[in-house]
């Protein structure tokens, strides 16, 4: 085969950099519409012009001490989770990937839980970030603890098996945490236990905006980590030996992905509950859009997984006026998220390649 031109191959770089580009800034703008259409729509109608400029009008109260709060919340809970996926995807080369499925999810909402029943934190009646410094660090040790039981299990395995075990691994540590969660909510008063089922099935609640900033700096620090890291996953896709050649220190990079997603889950977890399948769905989607390149798809993830989770949570609200009460976000990504995760493993199994 004759080899392309120099500028023809330049110039399809540049169209496949553009393309991306505007991925990003669409999956950035997408987050920006979303936020704006959260704010603006509810089960009571609010005009943002009076909220924006005039302070005593009732609208200004809903606006920003009811919508805007819990819209941030579930737009930094979708990106962290989202670009969570892309990282544990490409570190695993395995698409099913996901924090919920790979137990971090489990194993943070076992540490918040027992924060939250120790009396560690204050409680749940101002929200789940009512002692935001002490959840999300139980919620964190959790989370690593989980993972760090994953990974030793899975590294007995072979390189070539390991996305499959880490998967294994993580349904089991689910399962454990789940049963430990379950066990706590039995030794806690009826009240507390109810607080504690409607805050694990994924909710999002209306949090302080010193909560959100703590949680804010949590998310931005993980996804800071990963980001320096994209280039690297993306030579972990060559296998374990290839990446070493190339220089890659493999080892470090699995610890500091783990770590830095274990951060973000944690902290996510703490404040929302269990939210799952976001950084399954979205990756997956935009995977079709940008392909596999780890730099270009986190950064599309993170704008597009907050926009995604935000829309999800404006659906559980409308959908009030018709069902009298407010199903958790949880349950919406669930019912989205699961019938698409047996898809892919459906196709996996059918035809399975190297991811």
């Amino acid at each position: 085969m004759t080899p392309l031109p120099a500028c023809s191959r330049s110039h399809a770089t540049n169209m496949r950099n553009m393309r991306h580009m505007r991925v990003v800034v669409g999956s950035a703008l997408a987050l920006a519409v979303a936020i704006v259409l959260a704010i603006s729509f509810g089960t009571d109608s609010v005009s943002l012009t009076r909220a924006l400029f005039d302070a005593s009008c009732r609208d200004h109260d809903i606006v920003f001490a009811v919508r805007l709060p819990r819209v941030l919340l579930g737009a930094l809970a979708g990106a962290g989770l989202s670009i969570v996926g892309v990282a544990l995807q490409a570190l695993l080369r395995n698409p099913l990937a996901e924090p919920y499925v790979l137990g971090v999810s489990g194993g943070s909402a076992l540490g918040a839980t027992l924060a939250i029943a120790t009396g560690l934190a204050t409680g749940l009646a101002t929200g789940p970030l009512a002692n935001a410094s002490v959840v999300p660090l139980a919620a964190l040790a959790g989370g690593i603890g989980a993972t760090a039981i994953v990974h030793a299990f899975a590294a007995v395995a072979s390189t070539e098996a390991r996305g499959t075990s880490f998967l294994l691994a993580g349904i089991i540590v689910n399962a454990i945490a789940s049963a430990a969660i379950t066990f706590i909510k039995t030794l806690v008063a009826p009240a507390k236990a109810q607080e504690l089922l409607f805050w694990l099935m994924g909710f999002l609640g209306v949090p302080s905006y010193t909560s959100l900033v703590s949680l804010a700096v949590y998310v931005a620090a993980g996804a800071g980590l990963l980001l320096t890291n994209a280039a690297r996953l993306n030579v972990l896709s060559l296998g374990d030996d290839a990446a070493e050649h190339l220089g890659v220190r493999v080892r470090i990079v699995i610890r500091r992905t783990l770590v830095a997603s274990s951060l973000i889950v944690g902290a996510i977890v703490s404040a929302t509950g269990m939210i799952g399948f976001v950084g399954l769905i979205v990756p997956h989607v935009l995977r079709r859009l940008v392909g596999a390149d780890t730099r270009v798809l986190m950064p599309a993830s993170f704008f597009a997984g907050g926009a995604g989770l935000v829309v999800c949570d404006l659906v559980c609200r409308a959908s009030f006026r018709w069902l009298h009460t407010e199903p958790p976000v949880g349950a919406v990504t669930a019912l989205v998220g699961g019938p698409l995760f047996l898809l892919l493993l459906l196709r996996r199994l059918a035809s399975p390649v190297a991811y």
